[in-house]
């Protein structure tokens, strides 16, 4: 087994660092109801964010329930696998269930199609707490981030890994030069996860590990974060440069970014020309496309650097370093296709009547109809807050309405809850079957009680508003 797995702390008093962080979730476990937000763990690779997920519901004497980028993390898969574990007790016989969703940050592509929107619909319905974790806390859906609370967990300093290392080769008896912790602490760059596997490595086949071995670089890529730094700070082009070689984004992708920030040059001067050096490095990108002569990118790449370095002054960049608009936009509007797609998809079904029919036709009066009574059809068609505010096109009447809904399905959870405790409670004292017969025949309704209740909404019922 590898020592990285071998030696995963179990409780949080065995992780190393950010007791801050620590303190934080444990607090946040020790008082959790209900009303308590998702915890969002962001941070470097390698701080211990999921290992201290794990160790929070070890203390805690928590169920865990966990998905990560190995998973197919389908809207279907989530609402399997952790939409059933947030709504349901737990079956080994635990007080709650953790449910751990691992690279939030990294939901991309067809594997993860829906994934986002279910995580987000999980966070809305949720009876169990849930945690997120993220290396990238910005890369992740505005409208998730506002639902959770973050907490970072910062890199280790060298001296915190060292004991950790030591203890490792104690328990391994491997003696090792306090020359050779050190070198391995500092390589791992707060990374402990990584300091292990380099330590793993270098003890291979030895049971001494001395001043003369070397052990291997953790291979570190730059941000694109870092990068932005690099060219509004005093950094030889050549530094630049190898910075944003290693940068695992595409020419076009940093391109985007500078553009971004350009906020950080505040001379209209400076600023034109930083503009034209973007300008120039687009026509390049642009020629790489149409002749597929991919050596241009270095060129591209060269220009948009050193162009926007060489204005910047190095007098550093003093505001937060944002994501570019256009994705921001983009994401946007697919928030809104996605709405609107779950919109016709829910009231087309509740009126068995076909999508397109109801797109090209009927939208205009169900708008209409809707504004007069939003309350009731929004509870008829199970709508939230954003498919409501389709029809209404009032964001605050949309949000009302949904937490009048919200209160009520809180109410039926809480008499559910009580009747499940009372039919408990009776059979543990032996009267309860005889009283559940009672009541149900009270419960039964008489043949004629069925004509006074409305119908349900359908095409019918629903214009005869007009």
């Amino acid at each position: 087994m590898e020592w990285g797995e071998k030696y995963r702390p179990v409780h949080l008093d065995e992780v190393v660092g950010n007791s801050t962080a620590l303190r934080q979730m444990l607090e946040w476990a020790r008082t959790w109801s209900r009303d308590k937000k998702p915890l969002i763990l962001y941070g470097k690779p390698g701080t211990g964010k999921t290992s201290s997920a794990h160790a929070l519901g070890n203390d805690m004497h928590w169920e865990i329930i966990e998905l990560n980028a190995s998973d197919q993390r389908t809207k279907a898969v989530i609402d399997r696998v952790a939409g059933s574990s947030s709504t349901s007790g737990s079956l080994t016989g635990a007080s709650r269930r953790l449910i751990i969703i691992d690279e939030a940050d990294n939901l991309h592509g067809t594997a993860d199609r829906g994934g986002a929107r279910a995580i987000l619909e999980l966070l809305k319905r949720t009876l169990q707490p849930i945690i997120l974790i993220a290396n990238d806390l910005y890369a992740i859906p505005g409208e998730i981030r506002s639902r959770c609370e973050g907490i970072q967990f910062k890199a280790l300093p060298a001296r915190s890994i060292a004991p950790r290392l030591r203890y490792i080769c104690a328990a391994e008896k491997i003696a090792c030069a306090d020359e050779a912790i050190r070198n391995i602490a500092e390589m791992a760059r707060g990374d402990m996860r990584a300091a292990v596997n380099i330590l793993y490595a270098s003890a291979s086949g030895r049971d001494r590990i001395g001043d003369e071995i070397l052990p291997s670089r953790k291979d570190e890529r730059s941000s694109i974060f870092d990068l932005i730094l690099a060219i509004y700070g005093r950094m030889p082009a050549e530094t630049l440069l190898s910075i944003a070689y290693v940068v695992d984004e595409p020419p076009e992708t940093l391109l985007q970014w500078i553009e971004a920030n350009l906020g950080g040059i505040e001379d209209p001067d400076a600023l034109r020309s930083a503009y034209e050096s973007l300008s120039r490095s687009d026509e390049y990108l642009g020629f790489t496309y149409r002749q597929q002569y991919h050596v241009l990118w270095r060129y591209a790449t060269a220009l948009m650097v050193l162009g926007v370095a060489g204005v910047a002054g190095g007098k550093g960049i003093h505001s937060r370093i944002s994501a570019p608009e256009r994705w921001r936009r983009i994401s946007t509007y697919q928030k809104q296709k996605s709405v609107r797609a779950s919109m016709v998809r829910k009231v087309s079904s509740s009126l068995h009547m076909p999508q397109r029919t109801l797109k090209e036709t009927y939208m205009s009066p169900l708008a209409m109809v809707i504004d007069r009574d939003p309350l009731s059809y929004a509870r008829e068609f199970s709508l939230d807050s954003d498919e409501l505010d389709l029809f209404l096109h009032d964001r605050s009447r949309a949000v009302s309405v949904s937490k009048i809904l919200a209160m009520e399905e809180k109410e039926r959870e809480t008499r559910r809850e009580k009747e499940t405790a009372a039919k408990t409670k009776r059979k543990a004292d032996g009267t309860g079957g005889q009283q559940e017969i009672i009541q149900e025949k009270k419960d039964q309704p008489s043949p004629d009680s069925g004509r006074e209740k409305s119908s349900p909404v359908n095409q019918k019922t629903l214009f005869e508003g007009f």
